[in-house]
């Protein structure tokens, strides 16, 4: 699983040019630096620095660089609104896992409106529903629903997924093969196309096939990104397809089909109904919806 910190660790090193001052810049160890990237590395499955004689990134890092360094710096931006937040005086602290995609979509601008501390962790969804059972989260946006003992679940939000693309794309043949329900050339218009998935197992892509042509997509994805908002971004230079979530689209991408059947997931407030009392619940519903 990726963690943030492997970003934030190739963002300094990039930057900085040297394992020694990007740790420096962080407050951590170099051996934590290269263990960092070496991680990030094996996640993507690409070198993203060469190491001899001094460290210089490939060109590969470079383009990975231009990919993540603008969700990375509106994060920070979101982490410095959190120092100030934990400033207010009297107000309870909570902390709150979600998906990172989500907090960042729909989450981050609502930071004021809640009177709290937050202290947020990004991650999946099995993994915060294990803290929070554990008692190291006192809430969690969860994407599915699980039977940890004494662990509520209440929906707050009803997300869909839809095929989105750059909006250059020319879905011409597709659409006529949609408008005369013409599923089969249909499919095969979407499967000649490139794809970019968020997972290797292609979760999302393969719900929605399963529910609109009701069989397991045959796609070999050019590329895998475990981070929609980066995903988008790459949309906008290539011609390449994906599923996400529909309140993840801005004006830069274009909905090339909605499927006929509606895939949608609801999302849940998830927290332990022995640790926590009626008002943070309240609040963290609004806060969360």
């Amino acid at each position: 699983m990726v963690n943030l910190e492997w970003y934030r660790t190739f963002k300094a090193v990039y930057e900085t040019g040297s394992l020694t001052a990007a740790s420096k810049a962080l407050f951590i160890s170099q051996p934590n630096v290269s263990q960092h990237l070496s991680s990030l590395e094996a996640n993507i499955g690409k070198t993203l620095f060469e190491r001899k004689p001094r460290i210089m990134p490939t060109d590969y890092g470079k383009l990975f660089y231009t990919q993540v360094v603008e969700p990375l710096e509106k994060l920070e931006k979101v982490e410095a609104g959190f120092n100030a937040a934990c400033l207010k005086k009297q107000s309870p602290v909570i902390r709150l896992g979600a998906v990172q995609e989500y907090f960042q979509a729909v989450l981050s601008e609502k930071i004021s409106t809640i009177d709290a501390n937050l202290i947020l962790s990004f991650g999946r969804t099995k993994e915060l529903l294990s803290r929070l059972q554990k008692g190291t989260l006192d809430f969690v946006v969860a994407t599915r629903l699980s039977e940890y003992k004494n662990l509520v679940f209440e929906p707050v939000r009803q997300e869909t997924f839809i095929i989105a693309g750059n909006k250059a794309i020319d879905t011409t043949k597709f659409d006529k093969y949609i408008r005369k329900g013409n599923l089969e050339n249909a499919e095969a218009w979407l499967l000649s196309q490139p794809w970019i998935a968020y997972t290797t197992d292609l979760a999302i892509i393969r719900r929605f096939w399963q529910k609109n042509f009701y069989k397991r997509p045959v796609i070999k994805p050019y590329s895998v990104i475990p981070d929609m908002n980066i995903i988008l971004k790459s949309l906008r230079g290539s011609a390449a397809l994906t599923i996400a979530a529909d309140y993840l689209l801005n004006d830069d991408l274009k909905i090339i089909w909605r499927g006929i059947v509606p895939v949608e997931n609801t999302l849940y407030l998830a927290y332990d109904q022995t640790r926590v009392t009626s008002n943070p619940v309240k609040s963290m519903k609004q806060f969360c919806s």
